[in-house]
């Protein structure tokens, strides 16, 4: 069976039956979703963004939860919306009230087709993501997501947005849409923690115009046999901003998708991840940013810490078309290795077709630093503590693309208290 014939099998297997029936604004991005996906199936090893990454676990069975990792609410000081979704459904009960965002939100449960935004958003990034590199998992969530927030953000918004995800059942899979539009000059900060499940798949759209700006912030460290893709598709209009930061950390598999598109001219994205993968667990990271405005600026920021046979994975490109001119382009990727059986497995890729243009990358890998770790030890820092401060140095870069205090320390404290529970 060739590759195409089995991820086409594949498919059919891991969508069984019947497929739901979806009314309202919706249904033809559904179709269209479903149609790309019925075209090239799941993904497969041979796949080349897949190569480092066997997507057979996403495929197969589901497994059992694992552990659960309790952890503070995120960016509790900024006193955070909390729009808490239990295993996929929305908790209006453990749920901050909606009329606080003044009628700018709505659940995609009960979306209507007066959400003419939303309407241009929903499955449409996700399309043109599609091209050059086909992202299956990402249209599967198109054609069949039931759940997912709705944000029309028209100004400033003060307090953060928290999405709250809470897992308590074994379901067959989790799978969430958000739609996200700012107006120009508008801002917000939205705010991703807790476990999606089993095997969870998510999916963000967000689309800046001109002069808005975009904080994401991600923490997945709740659920130690978690299996989970998510794909963030952004459009950047002039002068927009995108500035996105993950930490990652227990998981059996995790792989995180950013695409981003830089349309207008001085438009910027910076995307970034921290990730401590210990044991049999994986972990890849997968971003292309387009540039396609003039003098527009991107940064990848990545960090991994790996130990007792752990993947890290990190795929990155920067695509400059030939309108790009004047782009400066960043790109850095560096792993930690804490013993001698842990992999990191690094792809990064430069296309440049404009000539006035600053782009650079980056890979390294390698272990802790002996003379480092023996300075802290002499000083009387016992080896263990030794270890987790050069950690927590190591990770610094990437930590440092937040751009709030009070969520830079949660992050901090975040890697400490797993630093501390899995003794990395």
């Amino acid at each position: 069976m060739s590759a195409p014939q089995k991820n086409r099998a594949d498919l059919a297997v891991r969508l069984g039956g019947d497929l739901p029936v979806f009314a309202g604004f919706t249904q033809t991005a559904r179709a269209r979703a479903m149609a790309r996906l019925q075209a090239v199936g799941l993904p497969h090893s041979r796949d080349e963004y897949w190569r480092y990454t066997a997507p057979d676990l996403l495929n197969g069975a589901v497994p059992n939860l694992g552990a659960q990792h309790p952890q503070g609410q995120l960016g509790a000081k900024l006193n955070p919306l909390v729009l808490t979704f239990c295993d996929g459904v929305f908790d209006a009960a453990a749920s901050s009230d909606l009329a606080l965002l003044g009628g700018k939100i709505a659940l995609l449960s009960n979306a209507n087709t007066d959400l003419h935004f939303a309407q241009d958003i929903y499955g449409s990034l996700e399309e043109r993501g599609q091209t050059p590199v086909a992202r299956p998992f990402a249209a599967l969530n198109t054609a069949l997501a039931q759940e997912g927030v709705i944000l029309h953000i028209k100004g400033k918004i003060a307090r953060p947005i928290l999405l709250n995800y809470v897992a308590k059942a074994d379901l067959s899979d989790v799978i969430l849409h958000h739609c996200i539009k700012l107006d120009a000059g508008a801002e917000v900060t939205i705010l991703e923690q807790g476990s999606l499940g089993a095997r969870g798949n998510l999916v963000i759209e967000a689309d800046l115009a001109t002069g808005s700006a975009l904080h994401h912030i991600r923490s997945q460290t709740s659920d130690d046999a978690a299996l989970a893709v998510t794909h963030l598709f952004a459009c950047l209009h002039a002068n927009a901003a995108l500035k996105s930061f993950t930490l990652s950390a227990h998981g059996r598999l995790i792989r995180n998708e950013a695409v981003i598109e830089l349309v207008g001219d001085h438009a910027s994205a910076h995307v970034a991840g921290a990730s401590l993968t210990d044991g049999p667990d994986h972990h890849d990271d997968t971003v292309f940013i387009t540039h396609q405005g003039r003098a527009c600026e991107s940064r990848q920021v990545y960090k991994n810490v790996l130990k007792n046979g752990a993947v890290g994975v990190f795929q990155g490109k920067i695509l400059v078309r030939q309108t790009a001119q004047k782009t400066d382009g960043y790109q850095i990727s560096q792993s930690l290795l804490l013993d001698g059986d842990s992999q990191f497995l690094a792809k990064p890729e430069l296309e440049i077709y404009a000539d006035d243009v600053k782009c650079s990358h980056g890979s390294t890998a390698g272990a802790i630093d002996d003379t480092a770790l023996f300075y802290l030890q002499s000083r009387g820092v016992p080896r263990a503590q030794a270890q987790a401060l050069l950690v927590l140095a190591f990770m610094a870069e990437a930590v440092e693309e937040i751009s709030s205090p009070d969520l830079a320390e949660d992050m901090r404290a975040q890697v400490e208290a797993v630093l501390q529970r899995s003794r990395l």
